[in-house]
């Protein structure tokens, strides 16, 4: 790629002060990666359904496909924006014909994060939006009321402290990236202190992609696709090849009860997953663990294991 094919690129995202969090992070790994090139960079912010229906809960066996992406993709198959910025772990598992994820950013922590306020009783009911959680919070909390929870990451936290709910599950990741320090165990947040325990895997294993900010780009855009596979850390997108084919062969999204999570050490991967089937509590797991150049084998030898 030369400096003079580098012109104007729009990225595009969704509105809330997460997604324009990690699109600033974009924006600042590109300008670091083409230091002396002449790229203008612009940011372009799309609606979706997810931001417009935040009172409606998810439809349970609809899922989330598309709900946080569809309108960001369209704009992106139509030539309004060059780079859709996405959370990975929202993206359907099957890649919308003529688009292709042109690079990940290095994955932050993937834990799930229990949140309470100073001084809450240990009964009462956990929100959350998600069909995994949900299904993690019933198997490790026995007889727990969970409660159903939409928005962005501070309106969640001034839902939590507007309520008499016991406490709220968020990802680590976007906790962080907004700035709060969650492995000190507490935080303040609009002058009220929150408490934070970490939810670590094996028992609460994260949705595929979660942690991962995953760039899409046409896949006829050759251009475009150099400029942000400079910016793409190659371990990440591994994992999250490997996560996503799991979840294809699974036939799951990220609204189904499903935890995957694809770790590197070297040119080893291994791969944990968590299957539930309500009204059955104990979810189905399954590892494997392979040559990482084989992610692709590897999702289907955990597909054959936990279906096995």
């Amino acid at each position: 790629m030369r400096a003079s094919d580098l012109q104007q690129i729009v990225l595009g995202s969704r509105g809330s002060e997460l997604a324009r969090t990690q699109t600033a992070m974009v924006e600042a790994a590109l300008r670091k990666a083409w230091p002396d090139s002449k790229i203008c960079i612009e940011t372009r912010i799309i609606s979706t359904r997810g931001d417009v229906r935040t009172a409606a809960p998810v439809d349970p066996h609809a899922g989330r496909k598309g709900l946080f992406t569809g309108e960001i993709e369209q704009a992106l198959a139509a030539g309004e924006i060059d780079v859709a910025v996405h959370s990975a772990k929202d993206l359907p598992s099957v890649m919308t014909e003529g688009l292709s994820i042109g690079a990940c950013l290095p994955r932050a922590r993937v834990e799930d994060v229990l949140i309470t306020k100073a001084g809450a009783a240990a009964i009462g009911a956990i929100a959350t939006g998600s069909v995994r959680r949900r299904c993690q919070l019933g198997w490790k909390f026995a007889g727990v009321e969970v409660a159903d929870l939409r928005g962005n990451v501070p309106t969640r936290l001034r839902k939590l402290l507007a309520s008499d709910w016991r406490g709220i599950v968020l990802a680590r990741a976007g906790l962080e990236r907004l700035g709060f320090d969650v492995a000190q165990g507490s935080f303040v947040f609009e002058g009220s202190t929150l408490h934070a325990q970490i939810l670590s895997s094996p028992d609460f294993l994260p949705a595929g992609g979660q942690g991962i900010i995953a760039l899409q780009t046409r896949s006829e855009d050759a251009t475009t696709g150099g400029v942000v596979a400079a910016i793409g850390d190659p371990f990440t997108e591994h994992c999250l090849e490997a996560e996503r084919e799991f979840l294809r062969l699974l036939d799951g999204d990220c609204g189904s009860p499903v935890g995957v999570l694809a770790e590197m050490a070297g040119f080893r991967m291994t791969i944990h997953a968590q299957l539930f089937e309500p009204p059955r509590i104990e979810p189905r797991t399954a590892r494997v663990e392979g040559d990482a150049a084989n992610s692709a084998r590897l999702a289907s030898e955990l597909w054959n294991a936990i279906n096995g």
